[in-house]
């Protein structure tokens, strides 16, 4: 930053003020001390330059301030001739000269608002007497009066500072400065038309939004205060930022105001550094290069600021730039949702308190299905694209029901733009009900059978699908075939997760089978991820370790990141009761609202999600592997249960299913099941391998893959050791055996045999 030194002629007055004339300016003020004229003009000179980019010049190297004395007879001058007074009188004239950075001189006359150039010094006098005279002689002789009441003046000076390295607009001459840390760290906004081509086919615009624009820019341009815009998440927030900006941009290039705007992502400040002290020097540099650019930094996620640099919010980036920001040396602008504003306040108080905020409601939906007529206009106008009403309603009603933690327009724009993408990559003019699904069941995994209400529920056959997956448990089919129903008739609370079910019973009797089970049901159509999370809770038995499963200020956890990934997924949390109590009271809030709030406002939504805990709780006094007690097994789990947990986690969960012993027919028949899958493994099916199994090697498995204490659970390793490892020895001696089939037998050892 460069200095500006602007004199001060100070005349003290009777009635103890000070007059301020600041030389080479018409300014002038009156304030009861020097100290208040001085931070009266020079905030006057802050906000010229900052609103206006703009300056008195001034470019004397040192002034100094020396009183001469006029002897002038005043005159009267009328229309009838001037009448010069009998008696002469002395007149003290300041004059403020000085050296300029161009070798010449230059001398002020404050009290006349003159000022003439000299180049040698020995001229001073004679034209100071000369310019003096003439000037008085055209002065009345009342100002001249008053100017001999005046006491004598004293100079002081004024700093403001500027840099002479920005960039301007100087009729036909641009002249654009580089910037190490801003091209470094953030984009400038508005976007090149290239670059907006780039990132989305969707327009920078913020359809019946415009009042919320026009105070923005209110805010913003006229008053230069840092705005944060508050609102649910996709209300419209970065749409109404974006086209502020664009406006005042258009503004500021008519108005030659050559105001900027430059985006960042918070972390981008502490990514680079490395060394203490690192990153404060980048923040201040940061700074720097705003002023020279008379730039405006628009941080997208505000929050950040208060998570990055030191270890809490009191020694954040957003307490370094704090003291910028209350002493208008930086402009940033924002956005948050209102749980993150609140705790932005309870963290950093001071931080908030220097933006103005202004709040953004959701649209209703008259003005929801405004915009997305407008998105409609606009595709078939850019991209030749219609969105036909029918698609742009069945949006509305799937939007509302299955991303209910999201508002409109954003989610509706949003996902009709990935339509819209997804028509002119298969080439298609329309975007129509059934591109709609397509592109819902992309993103969900959810079936069609759930998002269109033509089609009915055949019981039987979602009967038959879970028990072909789900073998030896009747009353957890059950359940799941109830859960299906109530979720298809749309019954399910939508403000709590799909549901929340606690898999009780002895290991190895399918718990983790039956929940893969129903996450391919569910959420396994279109996701290219498998829809099941699962996370083993014995890794979880310290109070410590909740930071790494919900993450801590900085990091998010291995819930939090794989739920974010994945919203619409099973959580399987595997061997719940092994986990220490502290998570049992994170869970509380997902299991009763779906939702999970960080200390910094971020949340979390479940609402998506099918969450099932599995537990061993009672396993012990189970009865005997080959007897079943329906009865007594229930209670024996549910008083386990309900002694481990405390009352309020048990009664936020929707249900408790009990899986009981296998019996030796529900082996077999997970033989064959896991038989009928190692068929179509790549070894099998790239060498076009017919397999068939003989009654004695399934007779075999279900004798050495079952145990009493662990179930069926030792059945895949079982086949892996004694199945699968003489197939794989066998085909690598007879590599050349293609388009046949293979007979696997049991005498004592496996034996395999090709035929054609």
């Amino acid at each position: 930053m460069d200095k500006i030194n602007y004199p001060l002629l100070c005349y003290p007055l009777k009635d103890q003020g000070i007059l301020g004339i600041l030389v080479g300016t018409d300014y002038k003020v009156i304030q009861k001390d020097v100290e208040t004229v001085k931070r009266t003009l020079l905030s006057h000179l802050q906000r010229q330059y900052k609103k206006y980019d703009d300056y008195p010049y001034m470019d004397l190297l040192g002034s100094k301030l020396k009183v001469i004395e006029v002897n002038i007879r005043p005159t009267i001058r009328s229309k009838t001739g001037t009448f010069p007074l009998s008696q002469a009188v002395k007149v003290p004239v300041p004059v403020i000269y000085g050296e300029t950075e161009q070798g010449y001189y230059e001398c002020f006359l404050p009290l006349f608002d003159e000022r003439f150039a000299y180049y040698d010094q020995k001229q001073f006098d004679a034209l100071v007497k000369h310019s003096a005279t003439s000037l008085l002689n055209q002065t009345p002789p009342e100002k001249i009066y008053r100017l001999l009441s005046y006491e004598s003046p004293f100079l002081e000076t004024i700093t403001l500072r500027v840099n002479f390295d920005r960039e301007f607009d100087w009729d036909t001459f641009t002249y654009q400065r580089q910037y190490q840390v801003l091209n470094r760290l953030t984009e400038r906004f508005p976007y090149s038309k290239a670059r907006r081509k780039t990132i989305s086919a969707l327009p920078d615009t913020a359809w019946e939004l415009d009042h919320m624009v026009n105070e923005v820019i209110d805010k913003l341009l006229y008053n230069r205060a840092n705005v944060l815009v508050v609102g649910p998440p996709s209300v419209g927030k970065s749409a109404v930022l974006k086209q502020a900006i664009k406006k005042i941009s258009n503004q500021s290039r008519q108005q030659q105001i050559s105001l900027s705007f430059w985006q960042i992502m918070s972390q981008r400040i502490t990514a680079s550094t490395k060394y203490l002290g690192e990153w404060q020097e980048v923040c201040e540099l940061l700074i720097e290069e705003l002023q020279a650019s008379n730039g405006v930094l628009w941080v997208v996620d505000l929050i950040q600021l208060l998570l990055s640099g030191g270890e809490g919010p009191e020694d954040s980036v957003a307490a370094f730039l704090l003291p910028f920001l209350q002493e208008n040396k930086l402009q940033i602008i924002g956005e948050a949702t209102p749980r993150e504003l609140e705790s932005m306040r309870r963290l950093l108080p001071g931080f908030i308190q220097t933006f103005q905020i202004i709040r953004l409601e959701e649209l209703p939906e008259e003005k929801v299905y405004n915009v997305l007529n407008e998105l409609s206009k606009y595709s078939s106008k850019r991209h030749r694209i219609s969105i036909l009403p029918e698609a742009i309603a069945l949006s509305y009603r799937l939007l509302h029901r299955y991303f209910p933690y999201e508002s409109f327009p954003g989610k509706g724009i949003k996902f009709l733009g990935q339509c819209i993408s997804e028509a002119k990559t298969n080439h298609k003019s329309t975007v129509d009900q059934w591109q709609v699904i397509h592109s819902f069941v992309q993103q969900t995994g959810l079936p069609e059978l759930f998002l269109r209400d033509d089609l009915l529920l055949d019981k039987e056959e979602l009967e038959t699908f879970f028990q072909e997956n789900i073998i030896g448990q009747p009353a957890a089919i059950a359940q799941m075939c109830n859960l299906v129903k109530i979720f298809k008739a749309g019954l399910n609370n939508p403000h709590k997760p799909i549901s929340t079910l606690l898999f009780a019973g002895p290991t190895g009797v399918g718990k983790t089978a039956c929940a893969k089970t129903l996450a391919k049901y569910f959420f396994g159509k279109g996701q290219k991820q498998s829809p099941l999370i699962r996370i083993d809770m014995s890794e979880y038995q310290h109070p410590g370790q909740i930071t790494r499963f919900i993450g801590s200020g900085r990091g998010t956890g291995e819930l939090i990141k794989d739920i974010r990934e994945r919203p619409f997924s099973v959580l399987l949390l595997d061997e719940i009761e092994k986990a220490d109590s502290s998570i049992f009271d994170a869970l509380l809030s997902i299991l009763d609202e779906g939702m999970l709030v960080d200390a910094y406002g971020r949340t979390t939504n479940f609402r998506n999600t099918i969450i099932i805990m599995t537990s061993n709780l009672g396993a012990n006094n189970k009865q005997s592997i080959s007897f079943k007690n329906t009865t007594s097994d229930e209670l024996n789990y549910q008083s386990a249960i309900e002694k481990h947990f405390r009352p309020e986690f048990v009664n936020r969960i929707d249900g408790m299913v009990m899986f009981h012993p296998l019996s030796q027919e529900d082996i077999r028949e997970i033989t064959l099941k896991e038989l009928a899958e190692l068929k179509q493994r790549e070894g099998f099916t790239k060498k076009r391998l017919n397999i068939h199994f003989s009654d004695r090697v399934v007779d075999y498995l279900v004798k050495i893959g079952f145990d009493e204490r662990y179930g069926a659970r030792p059945l895949q390793r079982a086949i892996e050791q004694h199945l699968v490892s003489p197939i794989a020895n066998w085909l690598l001696e007879h590599n050349q055996i293609q388009n046949t089939l293979l007979m696997i037998d049991y005498k004592q050892e496996i034996t395999i045999r090709s035929t054609k």
